[in-house]
């Protein structure tokens, strides 16, 4: 099958990855902090690539791989997703959305005891745990790599920040980006992952767009402190939205607002997006609810659908990183 073609990297980019050491090959991912720059930019690299072998209908390179996708909580895009990834790349997946009921864990078998025993079956492990330490006592005794898809109300999904990441990547170079980060910020675990991949990038400014009862916890604000990384709280959506580069809109469950009057204080609709700047980007890790209306689908910045395609792209190249026994080492592998 002939090699597709790979578009070159921005020169400052593509210098990042060519004087980076040779990295030891990715073991697990488990938060957003142990990406470099660098790293990202080779995870970037080859998710440019699998649009094209995604183009060509897969390949058949990991055919003899088996993902294990092991969700104790509900999920539809982000599992389906690394099924299609795996999918694509030639391997085969053995699949559970409700892990919770198996019947190890009515008998109370903890986590590590179930990925003892599980990855003895696998090559890789992708898990959802409702526990926030899930995925990382998953990945302490696991024999193969385990791949965070979201720990616990809190916690971190950091393959959701990579592929919002990546989709910024896309449009626009990463250092100097303003950036609204705005919804249910407290629980936020797409919210909390990007903001510390955010924060690896020169000259960035976030403002964290909530009601204060949901602001962004003082963990990261703190990170951000320690990184010198410039950040607003914010309670006034109207406040930034003429001034920001990337509006990053999540839900706000109506339970957790006094009534929907306030809800509709942080919601994204036709006339929001009319003060939004011209070459502004609109990002949503979905599902919505009231906080996106459909009328800003057909607005050329809204970026949500492309992101969730680019999902597939960005998992695909991960579980590359993951099953490649060797790092790559300057050219593409692709």
């Amino acid at each position: 099958m002939p090699k597709p073609t790979v578009m070159p990297l921005p020169p400052t980019q593509a210098k990042a990855v060519e004087s980076a050491p040779r990295r030891e090959a990715l073991r697990h991912v488990i938060e957003s902090q142990q990406f470099t720059v660098p790293l990202l930019m080779e995870l970037f690299e080859r998710s440019r690539g699998m649009e094209h072998v995604v183009a060509r209908g897969g390949t058949l390179d990991y055919q003899n791989r088996i993902m294990t996708a092991l969700f104790y909580a509900p999920s539809t895009r982000t599992r389906l997703s690394f099924e299609a990834a795996m999918h694509r790349l030639g391997g085969r997946v053995l699949s559970t959305e409700n892990a919770g009921a198996f019947s190890s864990e009515i008998e109370g078998e903890q986590v590590e005891d179930s990925i003892r025993i599980i990855s003895g079956y696998s090559d890789v492990i992708v898990i959802r745990h409702t526990e926030e330490d899930g995925a990382r006592r998953a990945a302490e005794v696991s024999l193969v790599p385990v791949i965070n898809a979201g720990d616990g109300n809190g916690g971190q999904h950091p393959t959701q920040a990579l592929l919002d990441l990546y989709t910024i990547y896309r449009q626009r170079p990463l250092d100097g980006l303003s950036v609204a980060i705005i919804g249910e910020l407290d629980r936020g675990r797409t919210a909390r992952s990007l903001a510390y991949l955010l924060a690896k990038f020169d000259r960035v400014k976030m403002f964290f767009v909530s009601p204060p009862q949901l602001q962004m916890k003082p963990d990261i604000l703190e990170y951000l402190d320690e990184h010198g990384v410039r950040y607003e709280l914010e309670s006034d959506i109207d406040r930034v939205i003429g001034e920001v580069d990337v509006v990053y809109q999540t839900r706000i469950r109506p339970e957790r607002v006094r009534d929907m009057d306030g809800l509709r204080r942080y919601a994204i609709d036709s006339k929001v997006v009319q003060r939004m700047k011209p070459d502004a980007l609109i990002l949503h890790p979905l599902p919505r609810t009231v906080e996106l209306d459909k009328s800003v689908d057909a607005d050329p910045r809204a970026m949500y659908f492309r992101q969730a395609m680019n999902g597939l792209y960005v998992r695909m190249a991960l579980l590359t990183m993951l099953l490649d026994k060797e790092p790559a080492a300057g050219s593409a592998w692709w």
